[in-house]
């Protein structure tokens, strides 16, 4: 998956995300979080990338992105475990 930075400080990050699945659970993730002050993506057309603009407070934007990339990837191997324990 491509992933672009357009724009990144501290408290704030743009990034361009190639696949529209990923950039909304990474937007449903984020917004759990609660240092996180503002989550959302947008796409001018659908032949272009989405782009996620993450605003936080309290941790860093970059931590805020990691904190739900492990999140999601810890619910997705509990989901896996659960499907396999039911053959």
């Amino acid at each position: 998956m491509e992933i672009g930075i357009l724009k990144s400080s501290k408290d704030e990050i743009e990034m361009q995300v190639e696949n529209i699945t990923m950039v909304e659970l990474l937007r449903v993730y984020l917004n759990k979080d609660s240092s996180v002050n503002f989550s959302a993506w947008k796409r001018e057309h659908p032949s272009e990338k989405a782009v996620l603009n993450v605003r936080v407070k309290g941790k860093t934007a970059k931590k805020a992105i990691n904190d739900a990339i492990v999140a999601i990837t810890k619910d997705l191997d509990k989901v896996e475990k659960d499907f396999s324990a039911m053959k």
